[in-house]
């Protein structure tokens, strides 16, 4: 497995990122700790999770509770140095809490997660939603931002980059990044760290698909020039890519049976936009999740996807196309393919 630099961070990650937001809800303790070992035996050491976690659906009692997975393998296997570790504060309108994050919330949920993780430090830090709102998750249809105070929010920078400061002077993180955010947010949380003396921002945990396509401009440009490594969520999208909801299929215990829109991504285009990819694949003898996930890494700019998966067989499958290599002409397709199907979701 390849290597990947997170922004202009010493830390160094394996180039795809093993998702945990199923685990302790869809994947149980014993499924998620064999699939971390499965990971690490397959050269992915980089694991990702948030406070909030597990989804689908999200519940205040199940709070935390993939971290506490996570912790229990760190306690049983003593392997915390074999793992780089990220996780996130929620952000506003989630059942972690009834208020958005500060830099008081940002101690005392570090603190929390420490414990749940069995760790002295959290090697990637997130913020997972902007407080001042995101066009993400859909959003982007009807965004309106002019609502927002610039003054209020560039404030808000400022008090939660001085709680990170501290927190990696304290040893408590080692590394900052966001999540959801927009071109402008990265951007200025960058530019108020430079102002202040905070951490730098290393990473934006964004969606990005064949299917959601949303970060290739301004973002793209953005990740390139500041050195902000994109953290790819969703890289099959939400299950559509890997073929098993065409035609009207709902596994049981997949997500689609426990979120019957997809969060919004069931439109009256994605099975056509699916299905034109899985005849890409078809046309060159490649499974469909291993093309979706080798495509990730031949964008132009520092991209490291991160993939989960229900069941420990569902990860094998995905861990077999991990040394899969998109030729010209694939690509070429590809491109052809979102021409013609562009933003279904």
């Amino acid at each position: 497995m390849q290597r990947i630099t997170l922004g202009r961070t010493d830390i160094a990650v394996s180039l795809w990122c093993l998702g945990t937001m199923t685990y302790g809800n869809q994947t149980p303790e014993d499924d998620a700790h064999r699939q971390i070992d499965m990971a690490l035996d397959a050269g992915i050491d980089f694991i990702d999770t948030a406070e909030m976690y597990p989804v689908n659906p999200v519940r205040a009692e199940t709070v935390g509770r993939s971290e506490e997975i996570i912790g229990r393998w760190i306690a049983r296997t003593g392997r915390r140095g074999d793992v780089v570790i990220a996780t996130k504060v929620a952000g506003p309108g989630n059942v972690a809490r009834a208020t958005s994050y500060d830099s008081a919330i940002i101690r005392a949920a570090v603190d929390a997660s420490l414990a749940r993780l069995q760790t002295d430090v959290i090697d990637l830090y997130q913020l997972h939603w902007p407080t001042r709102g995101s066009y993400m998750f859909r959003q982007n249809w009807d965004y309106d931002p002019s609502g927002q105070d610039r003054t209020a929010t560039l404030a808000h920078m400022d008090d939660c980059l001085g709680a990170l400061a501290d927190l990696v002077a304290e040893g408590k993180i080692r590394a900052f990044g966001l999540s959801n955010e927009s071109c402008w947010g990265t951007t200025r949380w960058i530019d108020r760290a430079a102002a202040m003396g905070g951490p730098r921002v290393a990473s934006v945990q964004n969606e990005y698909s064949l299917l959601c396509r949303l970060y290739d401009t301004d973002m793209a440009e953005m990740a390139v020039n500041e050195d902000v490594t994109l953290l790819a969520f969703s890289p099959l999208g939400a299950g559509f890519l890997t073929g098993k909801y065409q035609d009207g299929a709902v596994p049981p215990a997949s997500r689609m049976s426990l979120n019957p829109q997809m969060g919004g991504r069931l439109s009256p285009r994605v099975l056509g936009a699916v299905a034109a990819y899985l005849d890409v694949a078809a046309r060159h003898g490649i499974d469909p999740v291993h093309m979706a996930m080798a495509w990730q890494t031949t964008r132009p700019f520092a991209n490291c996807p991160i993939f989960g998966a229900t069941t420990a067989d569902q990860l094998a499958h995905i861990l077999a196309g991990r040394d899969t290599v998109l030729d010209p002409e694939v690509l070429a397709e590809i491109s052809a393919t979102h021409r013609a199907h562009p933003m279904p979701y």
